[in-house]
């Protein structure tokens, strides 16, 4: 398993996490709901159903929202997090990509 495939496979872990969170602390269907939508074509970039490009756009997507998010509201938590984090996916992806 490739460098970028495994930071892929660990973000959906934590988009995962924070969607169950979100629902059993402040009772969030919709975070949950996200997550899993979210997870979705993650999970299948990463098995190589979808192509690579599928899962960047999606992290670029989650970037732009919850970086929207996070500018609006000032609240670290969920979105602040979200958005380093899928700043963070994405550098790494394509740092580690082979060359």
């Amino acid at each position: 398993m490739s460098a970028p495939i495994i930071v892929l496979w660990i973000y959906i872990v934590l988009l995962e996490v924070g969607g169950v969170v979100g629902f059993l602390k402040a009772g969030s269907k919709a975070s949950l709901i996200a997550s899993n939508v979210f997870s979705l074509p993650l999970i299948l970039s990463a098995l190589g159903i979808l192509p690579p490009g599928v899962a960047d756009g999606v992290l670029a997507l989650l970037l732009g929202y919850m970086g929207f998010k996070f500018a609006k509201s000032k609240k670290f938590m969920p979105s602040g997090l979200m958005a380093i984090l899928s700043v963070a996916a994405l550098v790494l992806r394509f740092m580690l990509a082979p060359k």
